[in-house]
This record gives C-alpha cells, structure tokens and sequence, in this order.
C-alpha cells in the first residue's frame, strides 16, 4: 500500500509538531514547504508557555518530552505586577509547580527541526496557492498529494481553498523593544512576566533565555499607527523612569489581527488548516498551545483513521474548540486594553 503524500505549509511550531508526529507514525512521505530560505533567516519570537493540557501533551506525542523539559524554564512561571508611577511591586505570583514552564520560540522550533528527517524541510519553497489535493507554488510549479495542511500562520495562502475569511485589526497596537543583560530591567521583570496597566496602556516585558527582554507597549491605536521613541515616551510621560527605559531602542511595531469569530468551514476531503491558518486570535497565551495540540491531534487522527477520516474527525474537534477560545480571547483583549482619550 502506498504511503499517502502529505505537504504541509509553514515550518513553525504548529506544521513542525504535525510532521513529527506523522513521522513517529510511519508516514514517509510527509514534507514541509517553507518560503524563508533558512531556519536561521529570522527571529523566532519571544517566549512560550508551554501549557500542561495542550502544548506539552503535543511534546509528549512527538516523542520530544525530556528533551524539552531539559531546555524549559520552569522559573518563568513568575507573574509581576508593578505600579506604573512607582514601579513598585503590587501584585506576584511566584514560580510554583509545573503547568506552564517558559521555553524560547527558536529553541522549541530547533527542537522539532532536528527531531524530523533529514530533508522534510524544503526551504525557500514558498506557496502561492492551494486547492484540495494541490499545491501551486510561489515560482509558478505545482504538485499533488493526498492532504494539504495548511500550518502557515495568520496570512495564510492554504486557508483560501476553505475559507473567505480575512483577519481583521482589532484595535490594539504591540510596540516591541528588546533588551540584552540590562540589570535593572532584569530586575523589575523578575525571571517570568512583568505587567503594568494604567488607563488604557499596559506594558508587559517577558525574559527570555540568556539574560534577554522583550517588551511590549500595548494600547488603542490605529492600524498604520508608527509611532517614534520620542512619540512613545510621550505617551507614558506619568510612569516611572525605569519602566520608560524599557521603551528605549529599536521599535517594533505590531498591530493584532484575529479572525472573524466563529471562523469554520465544511469538511473538503484533501485539505484542512491548523494554529493560527485556522483560528487567528489575540496572543493571550493560548495560540501557541492550539497550534501545537492542532497539530499532534490531527496527526494522531490521520494515523488512527487514514487521511480522509482523520482529517474529518479533527475538524469536528479542533474546529469547536478554536471558535470557544476566540469567543473569550477577542473581547478579553479590548476589555484589557481599554479606551482611553488620545487618539493615535
């Protein structure tokens, strides 16, 4: 009998953790298409908080769970609140047991990367379209495999062979900074997660492995919104310095999309979608997890039910549950980040 073909769109955690899995089940013929030219071609994000009902139970169906509890930092699990005038702390949650232990994005993916084998990756490979069945590729070429997944992220090319959905702004602005081995912002964000919130702007900052911040200014903006470090600053003119300090350097600016909610679709036999292609939603903690748990779950249906049927009895799972944490997360982000009256 022949081994089914299965492409899968997008090398981050979510298409990776299916492949592993489909690997771990027999499946040969499995490959992932990416369209950045390298694992090393950008950086992989922040930090994830791996959570013990969903993503680390995709960690144990890999088959990669010592390996990741050996990189995970359960420290990280600290919680901090801290005024926004005095940076004093208000509110903490120490690190205690092990529901949600932090771990790098860039490790994560490199732990999944060096689990597959060799030459499941096909890099610079990037997907124009896809329809049931078939995938057309960035250079004009085509292919034919027996499922299509599409793991490729909130613009995803695959979701429009399901869906005519389109992620919508939400209203919230992420300005990111970075910070290396700078001991004062080290301290106030303790070895986990630092949260201010003052009158419509928050501000978190997140350690990351060796030594390193990132933080992120949160308010109501517009979309096309860039603001300066000067403009920056000016908006949080009332918090204390050392909390301004951690607006300082290079600003990334990230509006937040989501999909419209409920997002699904009917059952088209040789194509489904996984993470964020297929439930786009606020980053409150939980997208990482669906992307991972997506992905085991529907590789453990596959190997359970074939191609066809498992991909069906995914969706009748992934597809309820998606809609259930939209409908909490969405309104959950507007109503953390308030109104307030400046307009930017």
């Amino acid at each position: 009998m022949t081994t089914p073909r299965i492409a899968i769109a997008g090398a981050g955690i979510g298409g990776l953790t299916c492949a592993r899995v489909l690997q771990l089940h027999g499946f040969e013929n499995v490959t992932v298409f990416e369209r950045e030219s390298s694992p090393e071609a950008r950086q992989q994000g922040g930090t994830i908080d791996l959570h013990a009902d969903s993503g680390q139970e995709a960690i144990r169906a890999a088959g990669l769970f010592d390996e990741w509890h050996a990189l995970a930092r359960f420290e990280g699990q600290e919680q901090r609140k801290v005024d926004h005038a005095t940076a004093a702390l208000i509110e903490h949650e120490p690190a205690e047991g092990d529901f949600r232990p932090e771990i790098d994005r860039g490790q994560l993916r490199k732990l999944l990367l060096d689990s597959l084998a060799p030459g499941t990756v096909c890099w610079g490979l990037g997907i124009d379209s896809a329809a049931p069945g078939e995938i057309t590729f960035l250079d004009g070429s085509t292919a034919t495999f027996d499922l299509v997944i599409g793991a490729d992220g909130a613009w995803s090319r695959v979701r429009q062979a399901l869906s005519d959905a389109i992620p919508q702004y939400t209203g919230v602005m992420f300005v990111e900074t970075r910070h290396d081995n700078d001991e004062r912002l080290l301290d106030l964000t303790g070895q986990g997660t630092m949260v201010v919130d003052h009158e419509g702007l928050m501000l978190w900052a997140q350690r990351n492995s060796g030594d390193h911040i990132r933080a992120y200014a949160c308010m109501r903006a517009r979309e096309d919104w860039k603001p300066s470090n000067a403009e920056l600053l000016d908006l949080y003119a009332d918090w204390h310095p050392d909390l301004r300090a951690f607006l300082a350097g290079e600003l990334i600016h990230r509006p937040l999309y989501a999909l419209p909610v409920p997002h699904s679709w009917d059952h088209t036999p040789g194509v489904t979608l996984l993470g964020d292609a297929a439930h786009l939603m606020p980053p409150l903690g939980v997208g990482a997890n669906l992307a991972m748990q997506d992905a085991a779950e529907l590789a453990l249906a596959i190997a359970e039910n074939g191609v066809r049927d498992g991909a069906r009895a995914y969706e009748s799972v992934m597809l309820p549950r998606g809609i259930s944490f939209a409908e909490r997360t969405n309104p959950a982000l507007l109503e953390m980040v308030s109104e307030r009256p400046i307009r930017v």
